[in-house]
C-alpha cells in the first residue's frame, strides 16, 4: 500500500502498478490535511492501517491529488479522518484498474461527500484468467486421459492377471487403486499450489482462519497415508512377517522421511554446507514421519492385543491413545501460560484482536515451538504476515499442530480398517464412510458454531486446530467415497492421470521441491505481473511432474523407502 510511481510524458501519465494491485487517485477539496487509512475485509478485528496524507486543497474547488497504490485480493474499506472522522468508504478494487476518490464539502455546508469514481473500465481478470485456464485445463486433462487410456488398460490387464491366483492379493490391488487415485489428486494440487497456483490468491494458504484451495491438500495426504497404513500392515502380518521387523521398518522409514525433509527445507544443500544457526526443523515431510510412526505403532500394539476384534468400536485401546493424545493438545493450547497473552489465545497477533497483543501469534503453539526449538529453526515467514502484519516466527508444521496430525492420520487408518472389515461390501464400505463423515462434520459444525471466527475452536491451517482436522477428514472421506464408487465399483474412471503420481508420491514430492527452480519447471517470464504467465508456467510444471511419473510407472520405477 506505498504510493505509486508516476512518469510524466507530454499528455501521458503512466502509472505503475504490480499483480494484485490498484492505482487510487484521492483527491481533497476540503481546506483541512486528510489522513487516509485502510482495512482488509479478511482482516478480524482488525486496526486500521495507515495508507497516507492528503494535504487540504490549494483554494475553493480546487483539489490537492495525492496517488495510492491499493490491494484487489480482497475487498478494503477506507476511512478518512481529519481532526475527526470524515467518512468511509467499502470497495473492492481490480486489478490493474484506476480509481479517484473525491471529498468535499456539499452545497458549500459542513457536510462531507465521499464518492469513488472508476477512471479506466477494468475486468475482473481473476474471473476472465480462471475461466480460460480451467477451459484449456480440462481440455488438456481429457486429451491426456484418452492418450493414456490404453497404455493403462494394457498395464492393469497384465497385473490382475499375473494376481487372479490369489484372491485377497487381488481385492488389496484394487482398492489401493481408488487410493492411489486419491492419494495422486492430493498430490498434484499440492505441487500445483507449491509452484505458485498462477499467484491466485485462493491457491495460497488462508491467512488464519478459514480455507482456501492450499488448505486442503496435506492433511488429504496424511489422511490417505493412514488408510494406507491399515492396509500394509493387513497384508503384511498375513504374509508371516512380525510385528516388530515392521515396528523396526516403521522407526527406519520415519528417520529416512525426516531427514529427506531436514534437506529439502533447507534450500543451501546446493549451495555449501548447511547453515545450522538458521536451520528449519519442522516441515511437511518431518510432520508424515511423526504421525506414519505413531499411527503404525497404534495399529501393530492393538492388533496384537484385539486381532479378532471388528469395526472401529472393538479397537478402544487405540481411540483411547488418541483421545489422551488430544487431551495433552486441548490442555496446552488452553492452558498453558504464554507470557503477555491471554489463555488459550488462538489468534494471529500482530495487528489483529485490535492490536492488543502483537507477539501472540499462534498463542501456545507458537510458543512451545519457539520454547523447544528456537526462533531461528522455525518457519521465518508465516502467512498470517501477509493481512495481519504479525513478525513473530512462526511454524504451521510445528509441535502442537504434530498430535492433530496423528488424529487425521488415525482416522485414514479406520478408513482403512472398514475396508478390510467389509472387503467387497461396496454399500456397507461406502455407507460408513458416508456415516463417518456426517459425524465429523457435525463436530466440526459445533467446534466453530458454523462461522469463520466466532466458534469455540476455528478452522486453521496454521494450528492445525481440531475443526480443521474433523473438517478436512470429513471432505476426504467424502471424496473417498467417490472416487472409490467411481474407479473400485463401477469403474468408470481409470484414476488416470492421478493414479501414476500417486504411486510415486515420495519422488514426485522430493524432485518437485529440489528442481522446483530448473527449467521445464521454471523459466524466465516476459511479464512477471500477469496472472496467465505464472498460471501456465505452473500447470506445465505440474503436468511434468505427472508426465514423469507415468514414464516411471511404465518403466516400473517407483522410489520406496
Amino acid at each position: 500500500m506505498t504510493s505509486i510511481r508516476w512518469f510524466s510524458f507530454p499528455r501521458l501519465v503512466v502509472r505503475i502498478v504490480k499483480m494484485d494491485e490498484a492505482s487510487l487517485t484521492v483527491n481533497n477539496e476540503l481546506d483541512a490535511e486528510m489522513v487516509v487509512s485502510w482495512l482488509s475485509d479478511h482482516c478480524y478485528q482488525c486496526v486500521y492501517q495507515p495508507l497516507g496524507v492528503v494535504p487540504a486543497g490549494p483554494g475553493p474547488g480546487l483539489p490537492s491529488s495525492v496517488d495510492f497504490t491499493v490491494g484487489t485480493q480482497h475487498g478494503i474499506t477506507l476511512q478518512l479522518n481529519s481532526s475527526l472522522e470524515l467518512c468511509t468508504v467499502h470497495y473492492h478494487f481490480w486489478e490493474h484498474g484506476n480509481y479517484s476518490l473525491w471529498v468535499k464539502n456539499l452545497n458549500d455546508s459542513s457536510v462531507v461527500n465521499c464518492s469513488m469514481i472508476t477512471d479506466t473500465e477494468t475486468v475482473n481478470s481473476y474471473l476472465r484468467e480462471y475461466i480460460h485456464s480451467l477451459t484449456h485445463s480440462l481440455t488438456h486433462s481429457l486429451t491426456l486421459t484418452h492418450s493414456l487410456t490404453h497404455s493403462l488398460t494394457h498395464s492393469l490387464t497384465h497385473s490382475l492377471t499375473h494376481s487372479l491366483t490369489h484372491s485377497l492379493t487381488y481385492l488389496l490391488i484394487r482398492r489401493l487403486r481408488s487410493l492411489d487415485t486419491f492419494r495422486g489428486l492430493s498430490l498434484v494440487i499440492m505441487v500445483f499450489v507449491n509452484y505458485g497456483g498462477g499467484r491466485y490468491w485462493f491457491f495460497r494458504h488462508e491467512s488464519w482462519n478459514g480455507l482456501t484451495v492450499a488448505d486442503l491438500v496435506f492433511p488429504w495426504f496424511v489422511f490417505i497415508m493412514g488408510t494406507s497404513i491399515s492396509l500394509s500392515v493387513s497384508s503384511a502380518l498375513r504374509c508371516g512377517l512380525s510385528r516388530f521387523s515392521l515396528f523396526t521398518k516403521a522407526v527406519w522409514r520415519s528417520v529416512q522421511l525426516f531427514l529427506i525433509g531436514l534437506l529439502i527445507i533447507n534450500p543451501n544443500y546446493c549451495q555449501g554446507p548447511l547453515s545450522w544457526d538458521s536451520l528449519r526443523i519442522p516441515g511437511v515431510l518431518q510432520r508424515l514421519a511423526f504421525s506414519y510412526l505413531v499411527v503404525v505403532s497404534l495399529d501393530l500394539c492393538v492388533d496384537a492385543w484385539w486381532y479378532s476384534a471388528r469395526e472401529f468400536l472393538l479397537y478402544w485401546p487405540a481411540w483411547l491413545c488418541v483421545v489422551v493424545l488430544e487431551t495433552v493438545w486441548l490442555c496446552l493450547t488452553f492452558l498453558l501460560p504464554v507470557p503477555d497473552c491471554p489463555s488459550g489465545y488462538l489468534g494471529p497477533g500482530g495487528i489483529g484482536d485490535m492490536g492488543q497483543y502483537p507477539n501472540c501469534t499462534g498463542g501456545a503453539a507458537g510458543y512451545v515451538d519457539r520454547w523447544l526449538l528456537g526462533e531461528n529453526h522455525i518457519y521465518q515467514t508465516p502467512s498470517s504476515r501477509v493481512i495481519y502484519k504479525s513478525h513473530l516466527p512462526f511454524d504451521p508444521e510445528g509441535v502442537l499442530g504434530s498430535i492433530n496430525s496423528v488424529l487425521m492420520a488415525f482416522l485414514g487408518l479406520q478408513a482403512g480398517k472398514i475396508l478390510l472389515h467389509y472387503k467387497d461390501q461396496h454399500s456397507s464400505i461406502m455407507a460408513r464412510f458416508l456415516i463417518w463423515s456426517l459425524v465429523l462434520g457435525i463436530i466440526s459444525a459445533v467446534l466453530t458454531k458454523c462461522s469463520l471466527n466466532e466458534g469455540f475452536i476455528p478452522i486453521n491451517k496454521n494450528l492445525w486446530s481440531l475443526s480443521y482436522v474433523t473438517t478436512l477428514a470429513c471432505f476426504a472421506l467424502l471424496l473417498l467415497v467417490l472416487i472409490y464408487y467411481t474407479v473400485d465399483v463401477k469403474r468408470w474412471w481409470s484414476g488416470a492421470p492421478f493414479y501414476y503420481p500417486g504411486m510415486n508420491s515420495i519422488l514426485v514430492y522430493v524432485g518437485h521441491e529440489v528442481l522446483e527452480e530448473y527449467f521445464p519447471f521454471r523459466w524466465r517470464m516476459a511479464d512477471s505481473q500477469s496472472h496467465a504467465e505464472h498460471l501456465t508456467q505452473n500447470l506445465l510444471a505440474t503436468s511434468c511432474w505427472v508426465l514423469i511419473s507415468f514414464l516411471l510407472h511404465r518403466k516400473n520405477i517407483f522410489w520406496k523407502i
